[in-house]
Formats: structure tokens, C-alpha cells, sequence
């Protein structure tokens, strides 16, 4: 589908050498571990959230709590999958907070001036411009879609995870996961067919 690339080029420090390196005092080695991660982390919360400088701040938020973390690093088996963990219920978490806001500014008075204005969840095609039409198109089909589809869409199609490791990141049973991949490719499918885009999806 639209798949990115995680391979690590041989002869690079593996996470744990880096993190081992941070541990030991050596703080300035976690900048390969952002250097590292965060292009596909950015990439992973944009298309959840649907806003640049959102998605900038849980990255960085993500590198800032994963680092404050440092004395763990040993006892966490797979470094990227928590990572994901931690951006992905940030993310979440901006995404309710949304919601409130949403709700708060309907109950406020209307002819009032003092409203709290309404964030744009909307991903304008003229703000990615430099994407292609079918691209954008399947952003904010992915946008359409419930939470919890989106997420496991973006890490399985987008991030290329494994089932294993997606079902570690939000924490549900393999199987539950397959499930919403599926469920979450048939309605994309059926979304960008009524548009009159026929991409095929693999289910």
C-alpha cells in the first residue's frame, strides 16, 4: 500500500548499543535515536492526528518521556514498539481532548464572542500540495476512519509492523488486530470508491 522503510543499514549501532551508551552517561548518543525514529514517528502521528505542528509536539513530547525513562532502557525488549506505544496514546489523548473542546464551545453561548474557536481537523488538499491527488485522497480517508482502525491501519500499511507488534502497541489480542486491519481496509476501500478512486488494498 504506501508502506515506509525501516531497515537498518548495516554496520549501524543497534537501539540497545545506543541506548546502552546513553545510560552510561553518554546523553548526546540518544540524538541517533531521534535521528533514528523520528521521520516515521512524525509520519505515523500526522496522518493519526491531521496536524503539523500537533504531530511535531507528540514527537517531541514522545523523545522526551522516553528519555526521561533512560534508567528502563535495558528492561524494554523492543525499543521502536514502545516508542510507537508512547506516540500513539498521545495522539489519542490529543485527539479526546479535541472532542472536549468540541463539546465545551457547543454548550457556550452562540451570539457570544468570547467562544473558544474549534481546532481544523480537516486535512485541506492545498496543504499538501506537494502530495498527489489519490495521496491526499487517502489521508483524509484515513482520517474518516474510527480511532482505533486508524491506528492500526497507519502502524500495519504505513509503518509496515508486524501484527505482533501492533498487538503490543494498543494492547489487544493478535487476532483483534488482523480484525481491524481488515475491517479498516474494507471501509477505506469502499470510501475511496465512492470517490471515484479505485486503489486496491490488500484484505
Amino acid at each position: 500500500m504506501f508502506m515506509v522503510s525501516s531497515k537498518q543499514t548495516p554496520g549501524e549501532l543497534t537501539d540497545i548499543e545506543i541506548l546502552s551508551e546513553v545510560t552510561a552517561g553518554n546523553v548526546e548518543a540518544y540524538g541517533k535515536i531521534v535521528s533514528r525514529y523520528s521521520g516515521r514517528l512524525y509520519n505515523f502521528v500526522y496522518r493519526f492526528v491531521g496536524e503539523k505542528e500537533t504531530a511535531e509536539d507528540i514527537v517531541q513530547e514522545t523523545f522526551l518521556r522516553a528519555f526521561r525513562k533512560r534508567t528502563e532502557y535495558r528492561a524494554i525488549a523492543n525499543f521502536s514498539t514502545w516508542l510507537f506505544t508512547i506516540a500513539g496514546n498521545l495522539a489519542k489523548s490529543e485527539l479526546r481532548r479535541r472532542k472536549r473542546w468540541r463539546l465545551f464551545s457547543i454548550d457556550r453561548d452562540e451570539e457570544s464572542d468570547t467562544g473558544m474557536e474549534l481546532p481544523d481537523e480537516t486535512m485541506r488538499p492545498d496543504k499538501v500540495a506537494e502530495a498527489s491527488l489519490a495521496d491526499v485522497q487517502i489521508k483524509e480517508a484515513i482520517q474518516s476512519l474510527p480511532e482505533n482502525y486508524r491506528q492500526v491501519i497507519l502502524l500495519r500499511d504505513v509503518q509496515g509492523m508486524s501484527y505482533q507488534e501492533i498487538s503490543e502497541i494498543v494492547d489487544c489480542p493478535v487476532g483483534t488486530v488482523k480484525s481491524r486491519v481488515n475491517r479498516a481496509r474494507l471501509k477505506l476501500q469502499k470510501k475511496l470508491k465512492n470517490e471515484g478512486r479505485d486503489v486496491g488494498l490488500e484484505v
